[in-house]
């Protein structure tokens, strides 16, 4: 094994794909990092460390002096777009400054973004989106991180990458951005219900023009871009390739699930969904489901989020592909590979 790498986050949609990638490949020796840690296996190590305490971190990383790539996807959600800046940049500061002065053989640092660069989470933003595009207004943390990577990196021999995936789709319990689970689970309870499948988004997201990023698509670009040294010191755009409406995809959806659809109504998932807890555990018993607590299997209020894009979401992804990264994901095969992934976990009936 000639690479050895850091992926903070680990147990995170992204990270955890990141890490299945790069046992894939056999090559690298892997350490990840969270706040729970995580079970050992032949190729990858676990270490459970608060990144906001900068004194743990210092000690609990002190020994990874021979670490060749840091791949940091880690995030901390807050109320407010202000409240995120301060334990999402400290969290990189002290993964960082906990290995690069140490790591002699340090060639990359992977920074894991998205369209929230461009504005995409505050209304209808330039779309295609471009990594050329102006920085708009602070606060924003994943450009104060950028922004930390990039003056570090002064007389150092080391690249750093910014990536930006637009919504990243597959399987992780207990994360807080998976929106396929979010679809899962709220078809699943519809159907339990005798209930058609609603889109519950706003009325102009029904329509809207969308991409997604494939969990599995990302981490491969990843590695590509941080294992090629033309790709260095850039941010880089990561969509699957082809673009769609709701009003288009619902459908194919509710064929997935055995479901009619009816005509969308908007409503919160975070408020309608909060008393389906019973509903849940119900249903975990009566189709021999595993026993994931209802708090783990979605996160409602980011299905509102994402639903609530009554604007066009989508970025340009060529550079990516003119830097020789040319593969592509199939958006609606994505949803009904991950559905289907859920139903042989036992997750949804």
């Amino acid at each position: 094994m000639t690479k050895k790498a850091v992926v903070v986050g680990a147990n995170g949609i992204i990270g955890g794909n990141l890490i299945s990638h790069l046992v894939e490949l056999g090559e690298w020796e892997i350490i990840g990092l969270s706040r729970r840690g995580g079970a050992p296996s032949e190729k990858v190590s676990h270490i459970a460390v608060d990144l906001l305490d900068t004194a743990a971190a210092k000690a609990k990383l002190a020994h990874l002096t021979d670490v060749t790539h840091i791949f940091y996807a880690a995030y901390q959600d807050r109320p407010s777009w202000a409240e995120l800046v301060p334990p999402n940049l400290a969290m990189l500061m002290n993964t960082v400054n906990a290995i690069e002065p140490i790591a002699p053989d340090l060639e990359h640092i992977s920074l894991m973004q998205g369209y929230k660069v461009y504005g995409a989470h505050l209304g209808p933003f330039k779309t295609p989106a471009r990594e050329t595009d102006a920085n708009h207004m602070p606060p924003e943390f994943n450009i104060d991180q950028q922004d930390f990577l990039e003056a570090l990196l002064k007389g150092k021999s080391w690249t750093w990458s910014a990536l930006r995936p637009s919504v990243v789709v597959g399987f992780a319990l207990g994360n807080p951005m998976n929106l396929a689970s979010v679809i899962a689970v709220y078809a699943s309870m519809s159907k339990e219900l005798g209930l058609p499948l609603r889109f519950p988004g706003k009325p102009g997201a029904y329509d809207s023009l969308l991409e997604m990023t494939d969990a599995g698509l990302l981490a491969r670009a990843t590695v590509f871009i941080a294992t090629n040294r033309h790709c260095g010191n850039q941010a880089f755009n990561i969509n699957n390739g082809d673009l769609f409406r709701w009003s288009e995809m619902w459908p194919k959806i509710a064929r997935f699930f055995e479901l009619e659809v009816a005509p969308p109504l908007p409503m919160s998932l975070n408020v309608v969904m909060t008393d389906k807890e019973d509903l849940w555990n119900r249903m975990i018993e009566k189709h021999g489901l595993a026993k994931t607590p209802y708090k783990d299997v979605s996160s409602w209020g980011f299905g509102d989020a994402v639903f609530g894009w009554d604007y066009d979401f989508f970025a340009d992804g060529s550079r990516l592909r003119r830097a020789g990264f040319h593969e592509y994901v199939d958006t609606e095969e994505m949803f009904m590979r991950v559905f289907r992934d859920l139903r042989e976990r036992r997750i949804i009936p």
